[in-house]
């Protein structure tokens, strides 16, 4: 294996003081995919003495690490201190910011704990890290007395336990030490001064974990038979809702062998405490059985503790992890929750959520976790209970306990609730009631969003018969048994939890449809009913397409028209539209609308009527405009031709002779007479087949051409003569024609 020429500083502790060095040789990119099994380490290192009475270590180069905290003698100890980290990353080279340790931790409470077990702060995820600078300080900056003893920095080394992981490509290659005096990091130190590593108990004292009662039972008692006294492993008793998917210990790579005593039980669960366990919420998913094994390996081997605390552990993904062993179907005795853990369990998030809110998926499975403990012991996740306290204390809004009383606490509490803590994380603690109402059901924010296959008029849905509805919640699918489809008040579809639509066929008629949701506790929530009505008929034209003139400014290639037409339906008309010689759509009770025609061109207007329910109708018919020049009228009096490009085809006539007229006829069904208009335009009377029907002035303040000034429109095509006379107007006597046009 061909290995690069830098060598990495390492340290172990030696009688409690002092740091020695040893050198680790890296290896070179070029090594192969994959990692070797390894087993977690913990490996401790001493803080020296610093500035106003403090500790602190210097920069150190180390072997590889993920997980870091700070550990003092004595586990009732506690830290007035502020403890601050920084580390060396392996992955970008560089040295981080500094980094806050909480070590405002919950008092040992198993008496079961080995012998030594010490204080510390709660741990750090930093990722693969080989480099480690610490200070401890305090918290008011003054020197003097106060920091407890022996204290020191543990570095977790996850290893690499589960298939996945041995699958991964390394972030960095971790050899073993060789150190330049010839000691390793395991022999440099006898075993009452630092075990570094810490070396784990035998495995002949081990006793396996399991996540089923039955596995789990016999583990334990074998345990309990051959080890210290154990409470009896109680059946494990159904509950009222599904289990959720877990982890096992086996699964994310569990040590056994750090775990040698039997596991304790309670008498039930009466309540769940859920914490954060503090650091990064930037971890990578598939690192998290890493996280929760480095988290069992620090309980185990810093803290001394009998097993890793918390009962369960999910990550931001939403996977849920075992964590004490014992069976995740039993009421394990926890350590998590300081004078609370004998009717308790409790669930730790993976991350720090005091400004980040926990994600959904978390969320979401904490809720189901809470939900089936609960419903092992019929314990509604909504409700309060009564709790007897295990020990004197404040908790963090300052209410007094005191060690055999009973207190009220939600079913599902949040860490600070029973101890001066802030953990979970102010925001994390602000999303607990969305995680009670998750677990306790019913569905929350049940609403119908489309409906697909009907069309919504007013308040009623008209449809063919076919429809597919589709709804949303905010309760995660995971915590939904099925979604119904009501049918005038019958199921009449069934779907699953993560669903979000339906389809049925309605029979003919009027019915009511709506949305039940069946929460996995069994309660039910059901949307406001819909009201449908089946329409299987078309709707019809009382009124065919039409065309007719209207007033406006005449081209050649655009008449300006008015298109009129009539729809009508049994149920309800959605709208009616224009499919030629243009498109457009009109609303259901529009029945006009102005357009242009191509004058000389027979063109089929095409139109579409649509109902709610879907049904259509088409309707067309054709016209074609057709424009009379002045020349093909009979002329009577005095008319004089002019020319020009801002009349029809070039030319018109004029007239100021009182009683000169001009006759077209023609066979159409629409007419309308085309001027030209100036502030010195005269008048002139209509005739409609012989009778006078109107006087139109041509006046106008500005010149315009090619207008439109007349029309009049038949129910029917017909012969028609149109006449047009000069009523020579004093001042003002000269009309000036452009011609007729009209519809065939």
């Amino acid at each position: 294996m061909r290995r690069r020429a830098w060598l990495t500083l390492g340290a172990v502790v030696l009688g409690g003081a002092g740091v020695v060095s040893y050198a680790v040789a890296s290896p070179s990119s070029g090594d192969a995919a994959g990692q070797a099994k390894r087993p977690v380490r913990v490996y401790d290192l001493a803080l020296r003495s610093g500035a106003n009475g403090g500790r602190e270590l210097p920069r150190t180069g180390t072997e590889r690490f993920s997980m870091l905290g700070v550990s003092w003698q004595g586990a009732s100890a506690r830290l007035h201190a502020a403890a601050q980290v920084r580390t060396h990353s392996v992955e970008t080279g560089e040295w981080t910011g500094w980094r806050n340790l909480e070590a405002n931790v919950d008092p040992l409470e198993d008496p079961r704990a080995r012998a030594g077990a010490r204080g510390s702060s709660e741990p750090l995820w930093v990722g693969p890290s080989d480099g480690v600078q610490v200070q401890v300080v305090r918290k008011d900056g003054t020197a003097g007395p106060g920091l407890p003893k022996d204290l020191r920095v543990s570095l977790v080394d996850p290893g690499v336990a589960t298939a996945a992981e041995q699958k991964a490509e390394p972030a960095a290659y971790v050899a073993e030490a060789s150190p330049t005096d010839g000691t390793s990091p395991t022999d440099s130190a006898s075993p009452t001064d630092s075990a570094t590593p810490t070396d784990p108990a035998s495995p002949t004292d081990s006793a396996s974990a399991s996540t089923s009662a039955s596995a789990s039972a016999s583990a334990s008692a074998s345990a309990s038979a051959s080890a210290s006294p154990s409470a009896t492993t109680p059946t494990a008793p159904p509950s009222t809702v599904p289990e959720p998917p877990i982890v096992s210990r086996a699964g994310w790579g569990a040590d056994e062998s750090l775990s040698p005593q039997p596991s304790e039980y309670n008498a039930d669960v009466k309540a769940v405490f859920v914490h954060h366990t503090d650091g990064t919420n930037d971890y990578a998913c598939a690192d998290s059985a890493a996280i929760v094994r480095s988290i069992y390996a620090y309980h185990t081997q810093t803290n001394g503790w009998n097993d890793i605390g918390y009962n369960f552990l999910v990550d931001k993904c939403g996977t849920v992890f075992e964590g004490r062993k014992g069976g995740v179907d039993l009421p394990v005795l926890g350590a998590h929750t300081y004078g609370w853990n004998r009717e308790a369990a409790g669930i730790a998030v993976l991350g720090d959520y005091t400004t980040t809110g926990a994600t959904n998926a978390a969320l979401a499975s904490v809720a189901r976790v809470a939900a089936w403990k609960l419903g092992q012991y019929h314990a509604d996740p909504a409700t309060t209970v009564q709790l007897k306290a295990g020990a004197t204390q404040t908790n963090y809004s300052g209410t007094g306990f005191t060690a055999g009383d009973s207190y009220t606490f939600n079913r599902v509490s949040g860490h600070r609730d029973g101890y001066n803590t802030q953990c979970p994380g102010s925001s994390l603690y602000a999303q607990l009631p969305t995680v009670r109402a998750w677990a306790a059901g019913p569905v929350q924010g049940l609403k119908v969003t489309s409906v697909s296959g009907a069309g919504l008029s007013g308040s009623t849905y008209y449809t063919k018969g076919a429809v597919t509805v589709k709804w949303s919640t905010t309760t995660p699918g995971s915590l939904i048994s099925r979604f119904e489809l009501l049918v005038d008040g019958k199921v009449a579809a069934t779907a699953s939890g993560t669903a979000t639509s339906a389809a049925a066929t309605l029979a003919s008629g009027t019915h009511t449809v709506a949305v039940r949701a069946v929460h996995q506790s069994g309660r039910t929530v059901t949307t406001s009913a819909l009201n449908f009505a089946t329409d299987a008929t078309a709707p019809s034209f009382t009124t065919a397409p039409k065309i007719s003139l209207r007033t406006g400014t005449v081209n050649t290639t655009a008449v300006p028209v008015t298109l009129g037409w009539k729809a009508t339906d049994g149920q309800a008309l959605k709208s009616v539209g224009l499919l030629s010689p243009t498109t457009a759509t009109f609303g259901p009770t529009t029945t006009a609308s102005s357009r242009t025609a191509k004058s000389g061109t027979a063109s089929t207007w095409s139109m579409k009527a649509y109902d709610y329910a879907g049904n259509t109708r088409t309707s067309s018919a054709s016209y074609t405009p057709v424009i009379l020049q002045e020349t093909s009228a009979t002329k009577s009096g005095s008319w004089t031709a002019r020319s020009s490009t801002s009349y029809l085809g070039g030319t018109s006539y004029s007239s100021g002779s009182k009683g000169a007229s001009l006759t077209w006829t023609f066979t159409g069904r629409s007419a309308s007479w085309v001027v030209s208009r100036a502030s010195s335009s005269g008048q002139a009377y209509v005739y409609v087949d012989g009778v006078k029907v109107t006087t139109v002035d041509l006046k106008s303040s500005t010149t315009l051409y090619r207008q439109a000034i007349w029309t009049k429109t038949w129910s029917a095509a017909a012969k028609h003569t149109v006449k047009i006379v000069v009523v020579g107007t004093s001042g003002r006597p000269t009309v000036t024609t452009d011609g007729l046009v009209y519809v065939k």
